[in-house]
């Protein structure tokens, strides 16, 4: 099966900004066993306040770009809801391809007040999001991060009940990979299958303190390293056709 989006709609409505990133996520998704897959892709930003010289040095617009080029090949409407979230939800978007140069830096400024770290919020508003639109895709969430949330229990829950929902979430931390913060995400990643949760739907890598400098290929690579072996389990429990 072919990309969701082919490559000349992309160069004609996004242009050749996003053709490189979208060939790399062509050749990753084929290596991941991929190729044809089709997926709903979401992106989650953390707006907390440690976030800022994330947004200030452009790394979360090129993950946004990245993220969309991804979505090409899995979604055909080329279009990436977005959730940005700190103490709640701080506002809900869209991210398309005829639409896409500096919309990140554009939506963050009209945002306001950068809060604390509260994952559950916008869990949960893609969980309603996606159960809005009767998709019977799956959904790829990439659920971006610096830090360990506020409330981890109501994180936890929520990752365990949506463990039943055709939603796997996909966490990358920015920032120091050794920082403690992020060993809740990696708590996250190893709850016990199927003690807490019917299958793993959960998979977190650290992207570094300079995660826009990820090359498109190798940020492909690890973003997709796990949904496949989710869509095998979720298939295999019923969560799936």
């Amino acid at each position: 099966m072919s990309a969701a989006v082919g490559l000349e709609k992309v160069r004609a409505v996004a242009g050749e900004g996003l053709v490189p990133a979208y060939e790399a996520a062509r050749v990753s998704l084929e290596k991941s066993g991929l190729g044809g897959q089709r997926a709903a892709v979401y992106l989650v930003l953390d707006r907390s306040g440690s976030m800022r010289p994330y947004y200030r040095d452009g790394s979360v617009q090129r993950l946004a770009e990245q993220v969309l080029a991804l979505s090409a090949h899995l979604d055909d409407d080329g279009v990436v809801p977005l959730v940005f979230f700190s103490t709640g939800v701080d506002g809900v978007a869209d991210l398309s391809l005829g639409d896409y140069r500096g919309r990140i830096e554009t939506l963050h400024a009209s945002l306001g007040h950068m809060g604390r770290t509260n994952y559950h919020v916008a869990m949960q508003a893609v969980l309603d999001h996606h159960a809005a639109t009767g998709a019977e895709q799956p959904a790829l969430v990439i659920f971006q991060t610096d830090g360990g949330p506020t409330s981890r229990s109501a994180a936890e829950q929520l990752l365990c009940s949506s463990a039943r929902l055709p939603v796997f979430w996909q966490f990358i931390g920015f920032g120091d990979p050794d920082d403690k913060q992020f060993a809740f995400l990696h708590k996250l990643d190893d709850l016990p299958v199927p003690a807490r949760r019917p299958v793993d739907n959960a998979g977190f890598f650290p992207a570094g303190t300079t995660p826009g400098a990820w090359p498109d290929g190798q940020l492909y690579d690890r973003l997709t390293v796990e949904f496949p072996h989710w869509l095998t389990a979720a298939r295999t429990a019923g969560i799936l056709r």
